[in-house]
Formats: C-alpha cells, sequence, structure tokens
C-alpha cells in the first residue's frame, strides 16, 4: 500500500494545524515542569483510571468503562526534570494539573511496604472524574469541529466520560445526548483524545498525525474527525475490550500476526532509516543519568536500578541487536492489548474483527522490536487499579511453539502474493531468535522511559517500581538469548 497523490491534500490541510502547533509547543519560560500547549495545564486536573470493561472506542454512551491505553516515549517538547512532586499526599491528590505519558505496566504482587510512601500514597486506588474545565473545552471542540447538532447542545446537556486510564494520553467519550436527533452526517458521539506530557520533540506528534489521518483515508484506522494542537476528534468504534490474557488465544494471536504482517508491508511517507529505536534509547539514557529524585522512596529505587551499570549494558545490547539481523519495515511500535480494538459492528461477510489502533511511536524500525514488543506484552495487565497499578505474570510470556505459531501466520500473510523459495524453517528459527533479542531491547527502552516518568509525571502510577521489573526482564531474557 503506497502513499497515494490524493493524500497530499490532506498533508496540505495539515500544513496550518502544524504550524499552529510548532508555535504552541514552546513551553512558557517561567514553568518549572511540562504543560500542554497553548499553557492549558489547567486542563488535565485528575488522574485517569486503569478500568477493566470496554476498550477504548467502547462503552455505553458516556459511560465509565474504559482500556487501559498504554504509554510511549514521553514529553513533546523539552521537558524539564524538575517536576518530581515531594509534597503530601494530600497536596498531590488536589494538583491542579496532571501530567500523562507513554508508558507501559507489568504484574507483580504490589510493593505496599512500610517505607515505601508513594505506594502508601495511592491506598485506596485511582481517582475517576471529568473536571469542569476538561468538559468545558471537550464541549467547545465537539461544538466547533462536528458542528450539526453539537452546535444546538448546550454544555449542561453536552456528555462526557473517562474511557481510558492511558499513560500516553487523556482518552475521553463525547456523546450527544439521546433527546437530540442528528441533522446530518454528524456522529452522536466521538473518541476525544487530549495528548499528555511526552518525551519526544513536537515533530514526532505532527508525523503521527499526518499518519493517522494517511490511515484513516486508508480505512486501517478510525475517521478523522478533527485536529487541534491539544489533541483530536477521533471516531468512536464499538468493540469489546480485548484483555491481557486473550493475546494467547490461537485465533486472536493469528490474526494479530495477520494485520501486523500487512503494517510491515506499508509504505509511508517518512523517513526511511531506522533511528528511532537506539535514537530514542540515546536521548533517555542521557535524561535517566543525570535526574536528580527528591523523593526519599525515588532515591532508594533509583539507586538501585543505576548498580545494573546501564551505560554499559546499552553498550553491549548495541552489539548483540547489531549482529542479529532485522529487515526494516514500517514498525506499530506498541502493538498491545490496549492498542487492538476488537470490533463489534463489521460487515457481514466479514472475517476479521481486529483492527491496530495508536501510531503514535509508529516509525520505520526493525521488524524484531514489533515481534518482541508484542511477545513482552503478553506478560503485562495494565488494569489493576492497586498500587502499583499494574502487574506482571513472567510465565505468560510466549512459548516456542506459541511464538512459531506466531511467525507462521505472520510468513502466512507475508508470502501471501509472493512466492518464497528459501528454507521455511530455517526462516522461523532466525525469527525467533530476532524476537527474542529484540524484546530486550524492549525492556531497556520501557524501563528507561519509566525512570524519567516517575520524576516528571502526575500519573498515578508505580514508575519506579516498573522500571525494576522491566530491567529484571530484560537480564532473564538476555540470559537465554544472549
Amino acid at each position: 500500500m503506497r502513499f497515494r497523490t490524493s493524500s497530499y491534500v490532506r498533508l496540505f490541510r495539515l500544513s496550518s494545524f502544524i504550524s499552529e502547533l510548532r508555535e504552541s509547543a514552546r513551553p512558557p519560560r517561567r514553568l518549572t515542569r511540562p504543560t500542554f500547549y497553548g499553557g492549558v495545564h489547567s486542563l488535565l486536573t485528575r488522574k485517569l483510571t486503569m478500568q477493566s470493561g470496554r476498550n477504548a472506542n467502547h462503552g455505553n454512551c458516556c459511560g465509565a468503562e474504559g482500556r487501559a491505553e498504554k504509554p510511549g516515549p514521553g514529553l513533546r517538547g523539552s521537558p524539564s526534570l524538575s517536576s518530581e512532586d515531594s509534597g503530601s499526599p494530600a497536596e498531590k491528590r488536589r494538583a491542579a494539573s496532571s501530567l500523562l505519558v507513554h508508558e507501559r505496566h507489568l504484574r507483580s504482587p504490589s510493593p505496599l511496604v512500610d517505607d515505601d510512601s508513594e505506594a502508601e500514597s495511592f491506598r485506596d486506588g485511582r481517582s475517576e472524574e471529568v473536571d469542569r474545565d476538561t468538559k468545558s473545552r471537550a464541549f467547545l471542540w465537539c461544538r466547533d469541529f462536528l458542528s450539526g447538532s453539537w452546535k444546538t447542545v448546550g454544555e449542561a446537556d453536552f456528555q462526557i466520560s473517562i474511557i481510558s486510564g492511558g499513560l500516553s494520553n487523556l482518552l475521553y467519550l463525547c456523546c450527544l445526548p439521546e433527546h437530540v436527533p442528528c441533522v446530518g452526517e454528524e456522529p452522536r458521539q466521538v473518541l476525544l483524545r487530549v495528548y499528555g506530557a511526552i518525551l519526544q520533540g513536537v515533530d514526532s506528534l505532527v508525523l503521527e498525525s499526518v499518519m493517522f489521518a494517511i490511515l484513516a483515508e486508508r480505512t486501517l484506522g478510525p475517521k478523522l474527525y478533527g485536529i487541534f494542537p491539544e489533541g483530536r476528534l477521533e471516531q468512536y468504534l464499538p468493540n469489546t475490550r480485548m484483555r491481557t490474557e486473550q493475546l494467547s488465544d490461537p485465533g486472536i494471536s493469528a490474526e494479530i500476526a495477520t494485520k501486523l504482517a500487512r503494517f510491515h508491508k506499508m509504505v509511508m511517507p517518512f523517513n526511511k532509516e531506522p533511528k528511532w529505536l537506539f535514537g530514542t534509547i540515546d536521548k533517555y539514557m542521557d535524561q535517566v543519568m543525570k535526574i536528580n529524585f527528591v523523593r526519599e522512596a525515588h532515591v532508594k529505587k533509583y539507586k538501585k536500578l543505576m548498580k545494573f551499570d546501564l551505560p554499559a549494558e546499552l553498550k553491549r545490547l548495541r552489539s548483540l541487536l547489531a549482529a542479529t539481523p532485522s529487515p526494516v519495515v514500517f514498525c506499530h511500535n506498541d502493538v498491545q492489548e490496549g492498542n487492538i480494538l476488537m470490533l463489534e459492528d463489521r460487515d457481514n461477510g466479514s472475517t476479521e474483527s481486529l483492527m491496530l489502533i495508536d501510531f503514535e511511536y509508529s516509525s520505520y524500525n526493525y521488524r524484531g522490536f514489533d515481534f518482541g514488543n508484542h511477545f513482552c506484552e503478553w506478560m503485562y495487565d495494565y488494569t489493576y487499579n492497586e498500587w502499583p497499578f499494574y502487574k506482571v505474570t513472567p510465565e505468560n510470556y510466549p512459548t516456542r511453539e506459541q511464538q512459531l505459531f506466531f511467525i507462521r501466520s505472520y510468513l502466512a500473510e507475508h508470502h501471501r502474493h509472493s512466492k518464497c523459495d528459501l528454507d521455511q524453517t530455517q526462516i522461523e528459527e532466525d525469527m525467533i531468535i530476532e524476537a527474542n533479542r529484540y524484546a530486550l531491547a524492549s525492556h531497556f527502552l520501557w524501563g528507561l522511559w519509566s525512570i524519567i516518568q516517575a520524576k516528571i509525571s502526575k500519573i498515578e502510577f508505580g514508575y519506579m517500581d516498573y522500571a525494576q521489573s522491566r530491567f529484571d526482564a530484560y537480564f532473564k531474557q538476555k540470559k537465554l538469548y544472549s
């Protein structure tokens, strides 16, 4: 699937948005921590919840059920690493703003130990509420971008609810009240995505917006209804929330592999050099080595992590992957259950029920990272609502047989329109090594990412515990595949 000439029309229409985004992404000089574009840091005054039930684009109209969206590389713009909150738990819960970041989670017992003040702060779980300022801004965005009946509804009748506990973005379901009919083709409900604080530059946001528009045009992703510096309005797709344990279901695993093979075949108008992986890791490493934590619990956990000698370990990882052949393809880079919709309303004759979403990390990258990262996701549960708000079950990492099943499903789609004369058995063996070595890169990347989030994020999440879990998994995996 190639980038069609007609797509340039969409890119041209995005030019004014991109210009505005670059200007508004510059943080006010006096702020000591990153804020959202245009100084709208007061927009996010509550934290999201990791909820069970339905996925990001699903739920009863404006119900509270939602999916746990996964994180990714953090702060757009130049983040200040001086935002760690050392105040009391009560002060933290009254914080006027909430900085979100890209992330992941693991399955381990809740580390509620006596000296862990961070764990003690969240004994009651996550808070869940849409604040007044967020509702007002959402109302204006829906009215201005959706028009039709949305312009006739007053803010008092406007319906909005949190539908995800994402660590990357804030996700809301916005609905017209039942008594208001549509006057045209405007949607009755939409997904509002408000960008969180992320660790990459504004250019990555621009590319992701362009990518989303292209995939929407190709019907490979949700429709795009509106785009603005603070976020966008997307098509709401009724779906059942995928659970982590469903990733191992043979039927689901085969379809995910098929979707991934098609994704890898796409030709996109982006830099074809695989700079994303180690470019991101190097950037994170530089920040991690300069971090100064204030909170005692963070200081202890940081010192423990530093005993791994991460800079030296990164050199070894780089050498290992340099010796591991892996083709460069257009990768999703975040294929986990929260980014896969199980669609409910499909054509009667369709045998496909899944759709990949959330392309903020997509880029040209080594194919093995998509495999390894996805296999790691089999262990992670993002719906745990008690400290540290994640669980990891290491034994859920796919077995050799499960990996082969996934790889064979991938290859079946990959070779569907072309003949392969190579030894299939050897290809499969090479891909297993490729996937499991690049799983190391997944652990390393998100481990570093999580350390930074512990410093700058206001999200209710055990980032330092999560970082420890990722590096523990890294060294365990390394013994098997280095």
